[in-house]
């Protein structure tokens, strides 16, 4: 008897194959393909024939992860279709590499200094006051920032009786004078005196002055010159002159004194002589 094929031709239809076993064919899908004979089919055709964590590849529902991101990426599937991120603390290109990130040490940023450069002015004060300047005058200046001075520069700029010693208005007699000396102030200027009953150098030191007594006084002579007159002689009495006419002679002595005649000859021609007195005949 003649022997037949059972599977020639096949009865199993397509995408199947067909094995004749004791006369009969026995029809299966081809490898790769589900269902079937007569109605074997690929696994998927499109992406929606997968579950949602798979994608259709060449007619096989596979995962879309492998092959697909960078070194070190991670893979993640939504809706059919692959999804490349880094992972926590990697950043990169995920389809390319992923690489750890380098922490930096936090630097503190210092806060700015708000006297730096210093708004306030010259011979101005500046203090951080919460983030704010706080202008001032510096100590011994006068006026209000930016506009800081000193008390003067001359002794123009204070009153007569004050001079200007390290930009300040002071009393120039500030220990200038010496010791016991006193101090006037004239047009800015310190003037040193010893005062009345003291002498010496004003600048140095005032001695008290030692009053010298008067050399003794020589009384008077009241016949010096004799207020007598001729032919007196003067001799003093408790400080007063008293005069006197000299022997044999007599008239008031405060005047002239004369002696008793002039002439020995008498009104008879005759001349006498007298051991003591001379008369006329």
């Amino acid at each position: 008897p003649v022997v037949t094929d059972p599977c020639n031709p096949s009865p199993c239809g397509p995408n199947s194959q067909c094995r004749p076993i004791n006369g009969q064919a026995v029809c299966s899908c081809v490898v790769g393909y589900v269902g079937s004979p007569p109605s074997c089919r690929p696994e998927c055709s499109v992406n929606s024939d997968c579950v949602q964590n798979m994608a259709c590849a060449n007619f096989k529902c596979k995962d879309p992860c492998p092959g697909t991101c960078g070194l070190g990426a991670q893979c993640s599937v939504v809706n059919h279709n692959p999804i490349c991120n880094c992972p926590y603390r990697m950043t990169g290109d995920p389809f390319v590499r992923c690489y750890e990130i380098v922490e930096r040490p936090v630097v503190q940023e210092t806060p700015r200094d708000p006297c730096i450069p210093s708004p306030c002015g010259l011979n101005s004060v500046c203090i951080n006051r919460n983030g704010s300047p706080s202008c001032s005058c510096q100590p011994e200046m006068v006026g209000s920032p930016p506009n800081c001075r000193p008390e003067c520069v001359s002794n123009s700029d204070c009153s007569n009786t004050l001079a200007c010693i390290n930009q300040k208005c002071q009393n120039p007699c500030s220990n200038v004078c010496g010791t016991n000396a006193e101090c006037r102030v004239s047009l800015h200027v310190a003037n040193c005196i010893c005062p009345s009953g003291y002498t010496g150098n004003p600048f140095v030191h005032c001695s008290v002055e030692i009053a010298t007594p008067p050399p003794p006084r020589t009384p008077e002579d009241p016949c010096d010159p004799s207020p007598c007159g001729t032919n007196a002689r003067c001799r003093p009495v408790d400080g007063s002159a008293v005069c006197e006419c000299i022997e044999n002679y007599f008239g008031n002595a405060y005047v002239a004194c004369r002696p008793e005649c002039v002439s020995n000859l008498n009104a008879h021609g005759i001349r006498l002589v007298f051991r003591t007195t001379a008369r006329i005949l």
